[in-house]
Order: C-alpha cells, then structure tokens, then sequence
C-alpha cells in the first residue's frame, strides 16, 4: 500500500467522533492535520519560491558584458559594463543608464549564440 491510500484509508477514522467513555483521543491524532498541513505549505508554497529565488540569483550572476536584458520596468538594454552592485546598460546610441542587478528581469544572450542555434 502507498503512503496515499494509506492516508486516505485513514482519514475517515480521523473523523470519527470521541468515543463515548469520555476518553481523548492520542495526541498525534489531534497534531496530525496540523502537520499535513504544514507539509502541504511548504511543497506549494515555500519551495517553488525558493527555487525560483536560487534560479534568479544564478541568472543575475551570469550576466556578462554584450548580453541583452530586460530590467524592471520593461527597460531593455544591451549590458556595456558591469559593476559590483551595478550593470549599465546601453539603451540607444549614446545612451548609457545603470541599473542594480537586482532589477534584471530576464537576460537574451547575444545573436551570435541565436545564429548558431
């Protein structure tokens, strides 16, 4: 038997009312959905973020000069230097801004990689 028929075989059990003695019922009868949903929230909540986060922070730290991104805010630029906390993009010609690395939304690698590809 799976974990899962497992559980659902046992849910109606948990659903039952007191028995009539007046007894409570264990502990981990009454601990348990509070565990279940502890352990739901972080599968559908904490971890996809988390993964998310770790699969930004990589992104951010392989940016590199000649690189088009897009910052917040919709600003897209081609990445002209890069600082410790800083990328400047250049935007048009003679047009330079810097933006933190932080704000990079998303990052296009130069056409030479498209053409190849």
């Amino acid at each position: 038997m799976t974990i899962e028929t497992t559980w659902m075989a046992g849910w109606p059990l948990m659903m039952a009312p007191p028995p009539a003695d007046g007894s409570a019922p264990p502990a981990w009868v009454q601990l348990l959905p509070l565990v279940v949903l502890f352990a739901l929230m972080y599968f559908v909540l904490l971890r996809p973020q988390m993964r998310r986060q770790k699969e930004q922070e990589k992104l951010i730290s392989a940016v590199k000069t000649g690189d088009r991104v897009v910052a917040a805010g919709g600003i897209c630029g081609t990445v002209a230097n890069l600082k410790d906390q800083v990328v400047v993009l250049k935007v048009a010609d003679n047009v330079k801004i810097e933006v933190l690395r932080s704000s990079i939304t998303s990052v296009e690698k130069p056409s030479e990689e498209k053409a190849a590809s």
